[in-house]
């Protein structure tokens, strides 16, 4: 569906998604942004009638709003022993094993760094942190042709806890604010399964449900 407008049920199928996801649906959220974009396309395809004249109220030199691609599941691991919450660190690492191979592209560096700043309360970027090397990763990847000789997450966030100078426990509004930066920057308007915010929803359900 990488061509294909958002459809009423296209933004129905991503309300369900997130609700699975995060519990709830949130302001702000993928969903929410799909079901504008359904509202702005319908009223691009609107038409109106003059005499016997018919014109299209529309704006053709601009793209249909939202693309999407239906979301699948990719088991994410992730290890709580006891009473422990699983940190935003730990979910950064189990993304690593979930989506080891996947190249590195803005989607994730963007994921990435929306989980670190809230890791650490930082908003600029560590030099040498999880960020500076996603961000690297993505601009290489991104002039590179080759699958297999690009970065993979697995690369960049194997053992990320020793890369973030702080952590904390993953929260439901961490994981809202991940799955918007990584959706944001995805064209097909999706998250990668077992990706990044994948890992950081399941982190959350899993911490809610302790």
């Amino acid at each position: 569906m990488a061509n294909k407008a958002i459809t009423p049920e296209d933004a129905a199928t991503m309300q369900s998604a997130e609700n699975m996801a995060l519990g709830h649906i949130h302001k702000g959220g993928p969903a929410a942004v799909m079901q504008s974009a359904t509202s702005v396309n319908r009223n691009r395809s609107l038409h109106q009638v003059t005499g016997d004249q018919h014109f299209t109220v529309s704006e053709p030199k601009l793209p249909v709003v939202g693309q999407y691609v239906h979301p699948t599941s990719a088991p994410v691991s992730l290890k709580s022993g006891g009473d422990d919450l699983v940190t935003i660190g730990e979910a950064l690492e189990a993304a690593a094993l979930s989506a080891a191979e996947k190249p590195v592209e803005q989607s994730d560096a963007a994921a990435i760094q929306a989980a670190e700043v809230r890791a650490t309360g930082r908003m600029q970027v560590i030099p040498g942190g999880v960020t500076a090397k996603a961000q690297g990763s993505a601009c290489q990847n991104a002039r590179t042709r080759r699958d297999k000789e690009k970065t993979k997450l697995g690369d960049v966030l194997t053992d990320v806890s020793s890369l973030l100078p702080k952590d904390k426990v993953v929260t439901r509004e961490d994981a809202e604010g991940v799955m918007g930066a990584e959706i944001r920057n995805q064209p097909e308007l999706a998250t990668y399964p077992g990706g990044v915010a994948a890992s950081m929803a399941a982190a959350a359900r899993l911490n809610q449900n302790k």
